[in-house]
């Protein structure tokens, strides 16, 4: 049966549809007609468009329109609990299947709301009478743990909606489960019409070679929390937090409970108004600790894992990835935690600690998620590796640390060209780095009126120095932790040296004459 836009607006109650919505949800019940009443079908929309309320007003008209039941299936509490509310704003009696529920009064009730692994247990158990449901709708319908509940609804039509139509196991793909895939507005688009904000995203190259993938496909905590924890990515952190998003409501991701509690220290100790949350806080605790973030505007709140799906605080103004990530769906559900509009809101901050960004591409950008759908491996192994990406990487200057070297034309040294010439030309492979020093010091003394002020700009360019020592190790092929160590300190030491010895004359080739002495 199709349904007119104003049938599709009568006697609803709470939110109104958008032009988008409808059309979807238009979409979906003409599949409701055509198909067997056992079809898979997949709707993808981004985070931020309205997949809750799109499938509450199908629910609605689904139950005005046939006399079965529904039942909808989400993978946390907290999202039983939104959908539940969402469905009764749309005027659907609903009932939260949970562990405590009774369900003695289940016959009063045609729509249950369910999270995935209690529902198993109560159809395990034969709880709940599932033999007059016509309709299963799947929130976050990536996650495969809802794939084993499919054998209990062999006659029912599955409706699954996710923002990224991706599977979380790459040996389950989501093509296995689900017969079509219906593809919503696209962020560019929601973005264009106001719907969404855009986000400005700065990426900051980070080493990531020393991260395991694990047996799920991506990188193990362990490994995670070794890199992320050590001081230099500490302070990597909060220099971008405050290049890029001080004093701004700003959600911190990362992986790991050990790193969220050393960012947290960093921050307070840095004087910072900042909360850590993660799935060991008591219910109340999460409760006030959500409640101050809401309600205090330059608030920080690092966390792990548990906000990137059911948390929507539209106030967040700055997303920072402390982790990386191989999963699509998580990087784009945890900037998408940024992306709610407001009249105050046109744009948000994502800073980028983890090569995400080189890794899937802007947030946003034109993904085929047809092609995706049908071949995912084709999709996943087109992803770069780690070490593709890192040599693909090139350092430039933070805006602030650019401005101190104004006066110089370029602050850039091609590590690998360089070597590439030396070898050619059958030097050493020293002469690299002698030449490295030589323009560092070149770049110090353009900017410096004296000696003094060259060495203290020598001391500000260890990120550069690092970068420059990385790509100099992997092009000799000899990388061992000792041996990288001691030769950033031997460039730095070197590098002072050279400033000590060479200023004067090299000040000179530059200005013509000799630094005055005051």
């Amino acid at each position: 049966m199709a349904f007119t836009d104003l049938e599709l607006e009568e006697q609803k109650e709470g939110k109104s549809l958008y032009s988008y919505q409808k059309g979807a949800i238009d979409k979906i019940f003409k599949c409701f007609e055509e198909a067997k009443e056992d079809y898979h079908l997949l709707y993808q929309l981004p985070t931020g468009g309205g997949k809750t309320v799109i499938f509450s007003e199908i629910v609605r008209q689904y139950l005005k329109h046939h006399k079965k039941h529904v039942l909808v299936m989400t993978h946390r509490i907290e999202l039983c609990k939104q959908t539940s509310n969402m469905l009764t704003e749309f005027g659907v009696t609903n009932k939260i299947v949970d562990s405590k529920a009774d369900l003695s009064d289940q016959n009063d009730f045609n729509c249950f709301v369910a999270m995935v692994e209690t529902l198993n247990n109560r159809l395990n158990d034969n709880k709940l009478d599932i033999s007059d449901i016509g309709l299963v709708i799947i929130d976050e319908a990536h996650y495969n743990s809802f794939t084993k509940l499919f054998k209990f609804f062999e006659k029912s039509f599955i409706l699954g909606v996710t923002a990224t139509p991706l599977s979380s196991n790459i040996n389950l793909p989501m093509k296995d489960n689900y017969d079509e895939l219906i593809v919503g507005e696209t962020i560019q688009s929601l973005i264009e019409n106001e719907f969404l904000a855009r986000a400005e995203i700065y990426s900051y190259n980070v080493g990531l070679t020393s991260l395991i993938v694990g047996a799920n496909g991506d990188y193990t905590v362990k490994s995670s929390e070794d890199l992320y924890t050590n001081t230099d990515m500490l302070t990597k952190l909060i220099q971008s937090y405050e290049e890029r998003c001080k004093n701004r409501k700003t959600l911190i991701f990362n992986n790991g409970i050990n790193t969220s509690l050393h960012v947290y220290d960093t921050f307070r100790r840095a004087g910072y108004p900042i909360a850590h949350l993660d799935n060991n806080n008591s219910k109340k605790e999460r409760v006030a600790i959500l409640k101050w973030f809401k309600e205090t505007p330059d608030a920080i709140l690092t966390s792990v894992s548990i906000l990137t799906t059911g948390f929507d605080e539209p106030t967040v103004d700055c997303i920072i990835l402390n982790r990386a990530t191989k999963s699509l769906t998580l990087y784009y559900q945890m900037i998408g935690r940024g992306s709610r509009i407001l009249k105050s809101k046109s744009k948000f901050t994502v800073i980028d600690l983890g090569n995400n960004l080189h890794r899937f591409g802007p947030w946003g950008s034109d993904l085929d998620w047809h092609k995706i759908f049908r071949s995912p491996n084709f999709y996943l192994d087109g992803i770069l590796s780690d070490e593709e990406l890192e040599n693909n990487f090139r350092y430039e200057m933070p805006d602030e640390l650019r401005e101190q070297f104004s006066k110089s034309n370029n602050v850039y040294f091609d590590i690998k060209k360089t070597y590439i010439d030396s070898i050619r030309s059958g030097e050493s492979s020293k002469v690299v780095l002698e030449r490295s020093i030589a323009h560092h010091a070149l770049i110090c003394a353009e900017n410096s009126e004296d000696l003094w002020d060259a060495l203290a700009l020598a001391k500000l360019l260890g990120d550069d120095i690092d970068y420059r020592i990385q790509r100099y190790t992997k092009c000799i092929s000899k990388s061992t932790f000792n041996f990288v160590e001691w030769l950033k300190d031997d460039y730095r030491k070197k590098l002072n040296a050279n400033l000590r010895s060479n200023f004067d004359e090299i000040y000179e080739s530059i200005h013509g004459h000799p630094p005055v002495e005051e």
